[in-house]
C-alpha cells in the first residue's frame, strides 16, 4: 500500500534554486515544512524554507543530515549523485531509476527510442576526434555535438551547420563522452508536464509553445489552441513516457512539431521552466502537482484558466522588470532573489493572463531588446 505523507511532514528538496523554490512555497502553502540542501548559502530555496543544509549535493554527511530531518525526499534538477541517494532510508518516491535516465542525454535519448518507443531525433555517441569524424558522415548537417551530461541553457553545446563548422570544431575538439544529435528541422517548439500519481493515474498540463534565443528559453506561451491532432499525439507521448517509467512527481517533456510530425527532444525529471506559466494559469500548478504526487495525493484534472505568456527575465533584465514593476498591476512577477546578476542567467519570469495582458508584455519585451518573443 502507498504511503500517504501528510501536513505537517517535511519534505526535503535536493537543490535550492528557483525550482526549489517554488516546489517550496507550493508545499508550504498546503502546510509542510521544507528543508533544503544548496552549497549557496540563503538559496532561493533556502529563503522560503524552514531550514537550509549548506554543502554540495554529492557530500554524504549533508544529504544524511536533510534525509534525518525529512519525511519525503525530492530534487530540483538532474545532476544528483545517485550513489548518495541509493544510502539515505528516507522515502524517495521519484526513485534514482528516472535520474540514471536523464542525466546522460545517450541513456536518455536511448529510453525514449528503445523502451518507451516514441519519436527521437537520430543521435551517435562520441568519444574522440575520429568517432566525431564518422558519425558526422553519417548525420546530415545541421548537426548539434554536446556533451551527455552537465550543459544547459546552452552551455556543453556546438552548433554544426556547414562544413567549416566541423573542421573548426576538429581544431579545438572538446574531451569526454558526447552526443551528435541530428537537428531536425520544426515548425514549433513545445512543451508538456506530465505527473502520474501513487495510484498511477496519469495528469497533463496544457502544451505550451515555446520560443528559445541562443539555446535558452525566452517565452512560453500556452493558448489551448494548438491542433487537435497535435493534442492527441503529444498526450500519449507524454502518457506512454509516464507510465514507462513509473513516474512519480512530476516530468516536463520538450518536443518539436513539424507538420504531423512530432518528435521529443529532451526531458526533465522535475518541474520545468516552460511549465511556470502554471502557477497562475491552471487551476493546480505544476509545482503543487509534484508535491502532492510525491507525498501520494491525488491530483484534479487541470484546467486553463485564460491564454497566458510567461516572459523568462535574464541578467540584468530583471532589473529593468523590478523598476517597471509599478506600471504593471497586470503581471505576476516572480524574482528569484538571486544574489549575484550574471548574464543569460534566469534572475525572474513574468506571466500574464488574457489577450490583451500578452499583447503589453510582448511589446514591453520588445522594447527592451528581447527579440523573438
Amino acid at each position: 500500500m502507498t504511503q500517504i505523507i501528510l501536513p505537517p511532514a517535511t519534505i526535503g528538496i535536493i537543490g535550492g534554486g528557483q525550482l526549489g523554490q517554488m516546489m517550496a512555497l507550493s508545499a508550504k502553502s498546503m502546510g509542510y515544512k521544507v528543508g533544503v540542501l544548496d552549497p549557496t548559502l540563503d538559496s532561493p530555496a533556502g529563503q522560503v524554507a524552514d531550514f537550509q543544509v549548506v554543502a554540495p549535493y554529492d557530500d554524504d554527511e549533508s544529504l544524511n543530515k536533510l534525509s534525518s530531518q525529512s519525511d519525503v525526499l525530492t530534487y530540483e534538477f538532474e545532476n544528483v549523485d545517485v550513489d548518495s541517494l541509493l544510502k539515505q532510508t528516507v522515502a524517495l518516491p521519484q526513485g534514482t531509476k528516472l535520474l540514471d535516465i536523464t542525466s546522460n542525454r545517450i541513456t536518455e535519448k536511448t529510453f525514449i527510442r528503445d523502451e518507451a518507443k516514441v519519436p527521437v531525433a537520430q543521435f551517435i555517441e562520441v568519444n574522440n576526434v575520429s568517432e566525431f569524424e564518422v558519425a558526422t558522415n553519417q548525420i546530415k548537417l545541421p548537426a548539434i555535438l554536446k556533451t551527455v551530461s552537465g550543459g544547459y541553457d546552452g552551455h556543453g553545446q556546438w552548433s554544426l551547420d556547414s562544413e567549416a563548422d566541423i573542421e573548426k570544431l576538429k581544431t579545438n575538439f572538446p574531451t569526454g563522452t558526447l552526443i551528435l544529435e541530428q537537428r531536425v528541422n520544426f515548425e514549433k517548439e513545445l512543451s508538456i508536464m506530465v505527473a502520474r500519481d501513487a495510484m498511477g493515474r496519469i495528469t497533463l498540463w496544457p502544451i505550451s509553445e515555446n520560443v528559445h534565443v541562443n539555446h535558452i528559453l525566452k517565452t512560453s506561451f500556452v493558448s489551448g489552441t494548438i491542433d487537435e491532432k497535435h493534442v492527441e499525439t503529444i498526450n500519449n507521448i507524454a502518457s506512454r513516457i509516464a507510465e514507462t517509467i513509473k513516474l512519480r512527481g512530476v516530468l516536463g517533456i520538450e518536443l518539436f512539431v513539424n507538420g504531423s510530425e512530432v518528435w521529443v527532444n529532451e526531458l526533465a525529471p522535475r518541474p520545468h521552466n516552460s511549465g511556470h506559466y502554471s502557477i497562475e494559469a491552471t487551476n493546480i500548478s505544476q509545482f503543487e502537482g509534484h508535491i502532492r504526487s510525491i507525498v501520494g495525493l491525488p491530483i484534479p484534472d487541470i484546467e486553463l484558466i485564460a491564454p497566458t505568456l510567461m516572459l523568462n527575465l535574464l541578467g540584468d533584465e530583471i532589473e529593468q522588470a523590478r523598476e517597471d514593476f509599478i506600471n504593471h498591476p497586470e503581471w505576476h512577477f516572480h524574482d528569484y532573489g538571486k544574489h549575484a546578476v550574471k548574464a543569460n542567467r534566469k534572475m525572474g519570469h513574468i506571466t500574464v493572463l488574457g489577450d490583451e495582458n500578452i499583447a503589453k508584455l510582448r511589446k514591453w519585451g520588445e522594447g527592451h531588446g528581447q527579440r523573438g518573443i
